[in-house]
């Protein structure tokens, strides 16, 4: 009983954590990226033009974000960013845009 117990906890922490996660990449989208995304740059939510970018991979796409593509400069211009902060912000953005 005492080991499917522990199970259940770290089980349950996973699943904060995880929350956790998707509510920060929320917030960084909210306050770092919103300002281009919500407008063009491609606009969260356009599926059409997410698909190309997502089928290169969550990885490959915060590595453009960090080091900069196009007009978007490195780490979106937001040099206090950690990467995971970009990669909460990249899985936030691709899950709105599937």
């Amino acid at each position: 009983m005492r080991l499917s117990l522990c199970g259940y906890i770290v089980a349950g922490a996973f699943i904060v954590v995880g929350g956790a996660l998707a509510a920060d990449g929320q917030t960084v989208y909210t306050q770092d990226c919103a300002g281009c995304h919500q407008m063009m740059a491609p606009k969260t939510g356009d599926k059409a033009a997410w698909a190309p970018l997502i089928k290169t991979g969550t990885d490959a796409m915060t590595a453009n974000v960090i080091k900069g593509k196009g007009m978007m400069p490195a780490r979106g211009g937001h040099a206090d960013l950690s990467d995971a902060d970009i990669k909460a912000a990249v899985e936030y953005m691709e899950s709105k845009s599937k």
